[in-house]
């Protein structure tokens, strides 16, 4: 195959999963880690692809683009089970506890799955649906009602009513985008506000985001950086955000 013919392979793939990995690349092709994070280099060169950490992304959207479920859960998975071993740690059993939609929460839910006695509140239906596949008898799961989003999430008025009826221990928030200036963004503006109502409804808000999230801005503020005790992620963030996480004191 010539370097062209990968490349438009290449593209195609990042434009129809909205990402791939490098080690994904060197299987499909047969070809050299160097070739493909040359081929990388050249797309990115051209402003067809965004190079991220081990891999490549459809160039960042705009404020109010909200990609599916699926595309997102293809990409940084790597960091995102890190970041949902490291979150399971922070649940005890007994406890009553939020889920956001998103797919970092949706890898936590996978984990906490095997906690005995948990009550979890959820507006993500594939978080929900995760427990309930699981069939404990000694789990609780309330699945908020709401309007669908192309991330599965639901959301607006009906869901933010019940969520602010509840109590729960911890809330573990997946976002969008987060940024000094914007604080915690999300594409959709109803999304915004049930989520503001999950971080109301919570004792302590757990944020789960990988690195790549540093800096990228949706349309509707959640919250300020400060509204988090904790924010759980990957080893990558830059100086800048770290010195602004210091500054909004999270752990």
């Amino acid at each position: 195959m010539l370097a062209a013919q990968r490349q438009s392979a290449i593209l195609d793939a990042v434009r129809s999963t909205g990402g791939v990995r490098v080690a994904d690349l060197v299987d499909r092709f047969g070809v050299s880690d160097m070739t493909i994070r040359r081929d990388l280099e050249m797309l990115s060169d051209r402003g067809l692809i965004l190079k991220v950490h081990g891999g490549a992304t459809a160039l960042r959207p705009g404020a109010t683009e909200e990609p599916g479920f699926a595309a997102k859960a293809e990409l940084h998975q790597r960091q995102k089970d890190a970041i949902a071993e490291k979150a399971a740690g922070l649940v005890q059993p007994g406890t009553a506890i939020a889920l956001s939609a998103g797919t970092t929460t949706a890898r936590l839910a996978q984990r906490l799955t095997a906690v005995e006695g948990l009550t979890v509140v959820t507006n993500s239906i594939p978080v929900a649906d995760l427990f309930h596949r699981a069939g404990r008898p000694d789990q609780t799961v309330v699945l908020t009602g709401g309007v669908r989003t192309p991330s599965d999430a639901l959301v607006g008025p009906i869901a933010s009513a019940a969520v602010r009826s509840l109590h729960v221990d911890l809330l573990f928030l997946g976002v969008h985008g987060m940024s000094a200036r914007a604080g915690f963004t999300t594409p959709n503006l109803l999304e915004a506000e049930t989520d503001r109502a999950l971080i109301d409804s919570a004792r302590r808000t757990v944020v789960v985001a990988d690195s790549s999230k540093w800096d990228v801005v949706g349309i509707a503020t959640i919250a300020d950086l400060a509204a988090a005790h904790v924010l759980v992620t990957d080893d990558q963030l830059p100086d800048e955000a770290r010195e602004a996480l210091t500054h909004a004191e999270i752990v």
